[in-house]
């Protein structure tokens, strides 16, 4: 992926500090996500509004956090094939989880139209330097599950990943760091980046700038 820079770096960092998604305790069912609150992507550079909406949800029972991508798409483009090819090169929705929350090492899960996925760990491994990283690619979320609904144009991405992939349980009131991002191609070529919290920069790996995922059993 071509990364770009923006000068607006230190405002995104004041608006992610404060950016939470509360997480609700559930009896998971695919009916459930009626009762999930969502919450919207914008653009990654800006913060503002994108030409297709999407909508992310979140919730967790003691076995899997759930993640639902709702997705506006008048055209899709993914010609991969394979378990980890780069599926970024071309329409996806992203989550970066961060469970220590210091921006050091966190989980890349990928999911293209095609419901091919692209599971990686990221590890930071220069402290002066946030953006040098390596890629762990033969890290496996080990039971994920994921899936790809499409009702006219709206593409529906969902994400069951098993909390046994992490170091604790989490507990009320446990928070991660996390990114939800999505990259949408429009036919004449033009690529859009969208973040639920923008890094402006076209660059999702800035860990520092993650949002906070809030466990909660209320």
């Amino acid at each position: 992926m071509e990364y770009q820079s923006n000068p607006m770096g230190a405002m995104m960092m004041e608006q992610a500090v404060n950016r939470t998604y509360i997480c609700k305790h559930v009896d998971y069912s695919d009916g459930i996500w009626h009762d999930v609150s969502p919450i919207a992507l914008t653009d990654v550079v800006t913060g503002e509004a994108v030409k297709e909406e999407t909508l992310v949800k979140a919730c967790w029972d003691n076995q899997a956090l759930y993640v639902r991508f709702e997705c506006a798409d008048s055209y899709a483009v993914s010609d991969f094939k394979n378990r980890n090819d780069p599926l970024y090169e071309q329409d996806v929705v992203e989550v970066f989880i961060d469970e220590a929350g210091n921006g050091k090492r966190y989980v890349e899960i990928v999911v293209s139209p095609n419901n091919i996925v692209y599971e990686v760990m990221i590890d930071h491994n220069d402290e002066n330097d946030e953006l040098k990283f390596s890629i762990d690619r033969d890290w496996v979320t080990k039971g994920l599950v994921t899936s790809v609904d499409i009702q006219e144009d709206l593409r529906i991405y969902t994400m069951i990943i098993p909390l046994t992939n992490f170091n604790k349980q989490p507990t009320d009131g446990t928070e991660w760091k996390i990114n939800f991002y999505r990259i949408d191609e429009e036919q004449n070529g033009k690529r859009h980046f969208q973040a639920w919290s923008p890094s402006g920069a076209i660059n999702f790996h800035v860990s520092s700038l993650f949002g906070t995922l809030r466990f909660s059993r209320l």
